[in-house]
């Protein structure tokens, strides 16, 4: 494995710097950041500044507009834009739409693509996965999945209620995981103003770094045309491991840029402050945590790049990304801790960046996967000896 950036590749980097440094970082207290994400008005000056700054979706094909980035250079690439809570937002390549993105343009019909991905692509839309349910619907068990699609003639009613879906106020379009009659999985595709679709309430959440937050939907007679199936019938399933795969992957690289962001503004102030005669970096404790916190980055960037390569490689990697998701959610967290404890009284308040850092990233082990449910998947396949230590 050859981990050596390419100086095109290093010249890209250092552009998506300069861009989050100079255009992105000035704007994360503006008062368009809400409770529940940027606004629409601040996600459409941020999609406008990159747009023109010509690093706008990015990983979208060159066919479609992006810059057709491999996923090793998208691991250095969405490094650098999640350096700002609103790099990811910026340049379009924020959840959920980065994996919808992904998705579609393996799966979707040429009439599908230019209906609904070419204006998401372009940053003038947004969209919504809808998936997760609550109990007794489907979690981390997808299995659970309680929404159902009958067909009816040449469309398909759709009943259910789905939760915690990422974006879904605001946004133009989603894409829909119901049960078959068969108990099979099938992936559709709907604008979000359709007969049917009630949007009920934004969560209260932790985070606040998705334009739109996280919201309640309920779907109540909503007819889908059988044009609007997102692939084949019965293939829910197979379609969300295309898409989580590459999107646990993708989560890893934007945390990894705030985790380094966390420390780096720790590590200053660790060189500065002063406490009982020397700087807090002078003291035993304090330098142990940087220590720690260069090697839980670099140890969670090693997972990122490794699989990257792997997915280069036309790798499935469902074993690997569980394992990086696992690995980088827990070490990126740990950076993000220590930091504040370093901090100390700055790193619980709003004077730094760090503690809305550290609230917004809290639930990444819980994202696309707690990290017990990727432990227990990976653990059957080790027992089995089907994946392990190669």
């Amino acid at each position: 494995m050859d981990f050596s950036i390419s100086p095109k590749l290093q010249a890209l980097r250092e552009e998506v710097r300069r861009f989050i440094a100079e255009q992105v970082i000035p704007l994360e207290n503006d008062p368009r950041q809400t409770a529940h994400g940027p606004s629409e008005s601040l996600r459409e000056e941020l999609v406008g500044l990159a747009r023109k700054a010509g690093l706008l979706t990015p990983h979208a094909s060159k066919e479609l507009g992006g810059l057709g980035l491999s996923h090793i250079e998208k691991a250095v690439v969405f490094e650098e834009a999640g350096y700002s809570t609103l790099g990811p937002t910026a340049m379009n390549i924020h959840a959920p739409d980065e994996g919808n993105i992904h998705l579609m343009e393996v799966v979707a019909t040429h009439e599908q693509k230019e209906r609904w991905l070419k204006p998401l692509v372009q940053g003038k839309i947004r969209s919504c996965f809808a998936m997760t349910e609550p109990a007794p619907g489907a979690g981390a068990d997808p299995s659970m999945l309680k929404t159902t699609a009958v067909k009816d003639g040449d469309h398909y009613v759709i009943h259910g209620d789905k939760w915690f879906i990422t974006g879904a106020e605001g946004a133009s379009f989603a894409i829909i995981m119901a049960k078959m009659e068969d108990g099979s999985a099938t992936m559709f595709l709907s604008n979000m103003d359709a007969p049917g679709i009630e949007y009920v309430r934004t969560m209260d959440a932790m985070d606040a770094c998705f334009t739109g937050g996280h919201g309640v939907l309920k779907f109540n007679n909503l007819r889908v045309p059988a044009s609007d199936v997102l692939g084949e019938i019965g293939k829910g399933f197979r379609y969300a491991q295309i898409r989580l795969a590459p999107a646990r992957l993708t989560h890893c690289m934007r945390w990894l840029g705030q985790a380094r962001r966390a420390h780096e503004i720790a590590l200053d102030y660790a060189r500065h402050r002063q406490a009982f005669g020397v700087t807090l970096g002078a003291h035993e404790g304090i330098s142990f945590m940087l220590a720690d916190n260069e090697i839980d980055l670099q140890t969670a960037r090693l997972h990122i790049w490794h699989t990257a390569w792997l997915l280069d490689q036309g790798e499935r990697c469902n074993f690997e990304s569980s394992r990086a998701k696992v690995a980088c959610s827990e070490a990126e967290w740990r950076v993000v801790d220590r930091s504040v404890q370093i901090l100390g009284g700055q790193g619980v308040t709003g004077e730094t960046i760090v503690s809305r850092i550290f609230t917004d990233m809290r639930a990444f082990r819980i994202y696309d996967g707690p990290s017990e449910v990727h432990r227990f998947s990976m653990g059957k396949k080790i027992v089995a000896g089907r994946e392990g230590s190669k």
